[in-house]
């Protein structure tokens, strides 16, 4: 789910109704979820002991013992190393270079990073950033300061949340599962949460009232504006939805609850109408 981030940027300029275009985003998802898998299993291996302790991810086939340390392993490397390849034949040396980064950022968050309060948040939060960052460099579509900061700030905003309810779900054992969580109050991540909440809306109002089409290659100046200021509308409330869904201790695992809350999915839907009205129609 978090690879389809790739798409942003060519579908915000207009480019997916060109087939090269559309197959050189699908090709950009492909590869980030080869190497995304490849890393996760890595981490997986890392993580083994306290994914043994937390109620759900006990479950992964690496810690539940489905799968061997070594296959998982072996596995992962493979997929780090084709995936890695492939984005170089796809988009030369700044793709590779998008890859590397999050290869470089995940890996250092699984050693060490995950550990430091404040910076773990930021570096899984970049891990959302680079998708979006690879979608524009596979389809050659240019990024703008807005476009980066609205994703940078939605991405601290979901982090944050998935703490939160981190720490409230996982009672007193939660730093046996992730020990950072001990340096965090419920306060801090509370106002973090508002923080970023309240930056992403108004990022994203400053991205879609930019009347001058330079926001994120609007194909023409004006061109089904209306629209496009429209979707601040559910995009806000899909934020203030979240915000509630977190704070009553919900929001664990992000994932679920975009796959499972009707009212998320709703306001998705209807962001993504506009969207696509104001952007094709």
């Amino acid at each position: 789910m978090k690879n389809l981030l790739v798409f942003v940027a060519p579908a915000a300029a207009d480019k997916l109704g060109h087939g090269a275009t559309i197959g050189r985003a699908v090709a950009a998802f492909a590869i980030f979820s080869v190497v995304a898998s490849g890393m996760y299993l890595v981490n997986d291996v890392l993580d083994l002991e306290a994914d043994r302790l937390h109620p759900h991810k006990r479950h992964r086939p690496i810690a539940a013992g489905h799968l061997t340390i070594m296959q998982a392993l072996a596995m992962g490397f493979v997929l780090l190393g084709a995936g890695t390849a492939s984005s170089w034949f796809l988009a030369g040396w700044r793709l590779t270079v998008v890859m590397a980064l999050y290869l470089g950022v995940s890996t250092a968050y699984s050693l060490w990073v995950k550990n430091i309060a404040v910076v773990e948040l930021a570096s899984v939060a970049s891990g959302f950033v680079l998708r979006a960052i690879a979608g524009g460099v596979a389809t050659n579509v240019p990024l703008s300061d807005w476009f980066l900061a609205v994703t940078s700030f939605a991405a601290m905003f979901i982090v944050t949340g998935k703490r939160f309810a981190e720490h409230k779900s996982l009672g007193g054992d939660r730093e046996a599962h992730r020990p950072v969580l001990g340096d965090y109050t419920p306060t801090f991540l509370q106002s973090t949460l508002t923080l970023t909440a309240t930056a992403a809306v108004t990022t994203y109002c400053l991205w879609a009232f930019d009347r001058s089409g330079s926001g994120l290659g609007f194909p023409h100046p004006g061109h089904g504006v209306i629209w496009i200021q429209l979707t601040v509308v559910p995009f806000a409330l899909a934020v203030l939805h979240v915000f509630r869904v977190v704070d009553a201790g919900g929001g664990a695992v992000p994932e679920e609850l975009a796959l499972r809350d009707r009212w998320l999915q709703f306001f998705g839907a209807v962001w993504v109408l506009f969207f696509l009205v104001g952007i094709y129609a």
